[in-house]
């Protein structure tokens, strides 16, 4: 066993360096803790139960390997958690007001967060094998990959509360910030930082939702939650949901955007995660003109690039069909009638209805 090996003041100093070294590493918050996902574990199966998970079928894959620890990484013990801000930009609200215009949801304006984060973690589990070359150490780093329940986490090892509106609330951050992990069988001396929830009686995200997805507060029914919708779903968007979307087109921010604790939130140092090809500012008529070949380009190293050029067009012309009425947005839109996908094909044929509807409203008053 490692502790039989590593005495305890070593492993204390190691723990310190470890913290200075995520620092070093461009993490805002690097904290240690004993994993107990129990709880974790009978909330999420009855999330399960109840069928919020949508398609997303993976996520009642892997068994006990989401629970345990030890299952996953042979020998775990502890488990190093993570945060990096990334906010890079404030047209958020602008663009949201502006119907012309996409919303894309802001983690995804930059370079691909899985790999920028998960080379860093890589290097961090390198450096603390590297303090102990003589043992055979089971580490392995994690970005939002394979059964992790990262804010569950994250949450006991006092990097925040899992707010009302499912996301991880930090008192001195917000929300803005994605989390990594290293699973490790190293035995280090753990944080006891928890924080409390905060939320009290605050119900702003539940609120603020374009589309209602949250049912009671800390429950989040994704089958109605726009993130799912143009993302995780692979399918036609519900017809009922698509006024409701707005112009979000990939993603939605709504409920980080009106939480107070994001007014403590800084804006991000890492270069990576500036806004590339205009995206926090374009207008939705300019995304959609673009072919396979320009989205393949100019979403390379993103992760907007996941969802394909089909789904992209999909998402586009429900925001154009939620434009105000213009011949612009009406031209835009039958250029694609005739789409090879009948995916968006149906979409498209929605938003120019929606569109005419609203151009014969507008000449009739």
């Amino acid at each position: 066993m490692v502790q039989d090996v590593v005495d305890t003041e070593k492993l204390d100093n190691l723990a310190k360096k470890i913290k200075a070294w995520g620092e070093s590493l461009g993490f805002q918050q690097v904290a240690i803790v004993e994993p107990d996902l129990d709880q974790a574990s009978t909330r999420l199966n009855k999330w399960l139960a109840d069928g919020f998970q949508g398609s997303m079928q993976w996520m009642d894959e892997h068994g006990d390997k989401r629970y345990k620890v030890e299952q996953l990484v042979d020998q775990c013990v502890r488990v190093i958690s993570v945060r990096m801000d990334y906010l890079a930009d404030d047209k958020m609200i602008a663009v949201l007001k502006d119907d012309n215009k996409a919303y894309i949801s802001r983690y995804a304006l930059g370079r691909d967060y899985h790999k920028l984060i998960r080379k860093r973690l890589a290097k961090l589990v390198s450096m603390i094998q590297g303090e102990l070359p003589q043992l055979a150490l089971s580490q392995r780093p994690f970005v939002d990959s394979a059964p992790v329940m990262e804010k569950p986490l994250a949450e006991q090892a006092g990097l925040g509360w899992i707010g009302k509106n499912t996301l991880l609330l930090n008192d001195q951050a917000g929300s803005w910030f994605f989390l990594g992990e290293i699973y490790t069988s190293l035995p280090l001396p753990t944080d006891n930082s928890e924080q409390k929830d905060r939320c009290g009686n605050c119900r702003a995200c539940l609120k603020i939702c374009p589309t209602d997805a949250f049912p009671e507060p800390y429950v989040l029914d994704a089958r109605k939650c726009i993130s799912y919708l143009t993302i995780e779903n692979k399918g036609a968007i519900p017809e009922a949901l698509r006024t409701k979307m707005g112009n979000r087109v990939f993603g939605c921010d709504d409920c980080q955007i009106i939480c107070p604790w994001n007014r403590f939130a800084s804006q991000s140092q890492e270069n990576d995660f500036t806004p590339r090809h205009n995206l926090d500012d374009s207008h939705l008529v300019t995304l959609f003109a673009w072919t396979a070949e320009e989205f393949e380009s100019n979403t390379e190293g993103s992760p907007i690039r996941r969802i394909g050029h089909e789904r992209w067009l999909r998402n586009l012309a429900v925001g154009l069909g939620n434009a105000r009425g213009s011949a612009t947005i009406v031209d835009a839109l039958e250029k694609r009638s005739d789409h090879p996908s009948a995916l968006v094909r149906e979409h498209v044929q929605w938003a120019i209805s929606q569109q005419q509807d609203k151009l014969a409203a507008f000449r009739a008053g």
